[in-house]
C-alpha cells in the first residue's frame, strides 16, 4: 500500500513563506506544508479561473491555523481540525502553521503550473 513519510520526503519548496515536501501517493499527491510567516498567496492564483484555487484539498492541520476564502464566506481550522477545502479558494496562512494535505495530482500539477510561474514572476521582479 502507498504512503508518505514527512522525514523520508524530500523539500520541494523552500521560500520564505513556506517549505514544502510533496509526495506521490496513488492518484494523490501527500503535501506536508509550513509557513514561518504569514502568507496571504492570494497573487499567486492570478491566472486560475476567478484567481482562484480549483484544486480540492483534504487536510490535517498540525499547528497554527489556516483560513480558506470563498467569495461570501471564509472557514478557518486550527491545529487538530482536519479540513476539506472545495474549489474556488483562497488560503491564508498564520505564522508558525503546519499541515498534512491531500490533492488529486492531476489537479494540482495545473494549479501549480500557475503558482509556479507567478512565484518565479514575484522573484525576478524583486
Amino acid at each position: 500500500m502507498p504512503s508518505a513519510n514527512l522525514a523520508a520526503t524530500p523539500v520541494a519548496i523552500d521560500i520564505p513563506e513556506v517549505t514544502g515536501k510533496y509526495a506521490p501517493v496513488g492518484d494523490y499527491t501527500v503535501g506536508f506544508e509550513t509557513y514561518p510567516r504569514d502568507v496571504d498567496p492570494a497573487p499567486y492564483f492570478v491566472g486560475l479561473p476567478d484567481d482562484r484555487c480549483q484544486c480540492p484539498h483534504w487536510g490535517f492541520v498540525t499547528a497554527g491555523a489556516i483560513t480558506f476564502r470563498w467569495d461570501g464566506h471564509s472557514e478557518t481550522y486550527r491545529s487538530g481540525d482536519a479540513y476539506y477545502a472545495g474549489p474556488g479558494h483562497l488560503p491564508l496562512v498564520t505564522a508558525g502553521t503546519s499541515i498534512v494535505e491531500f490533492s488529486p495530482t492531476a489537479e494540482l500539477d495545473k494549479t501549480m503550473a500557475v503558482v509556479g510561474a507567478n512565484l518565479e514572476r514575484a522573484e525576478a521582479g524583486a
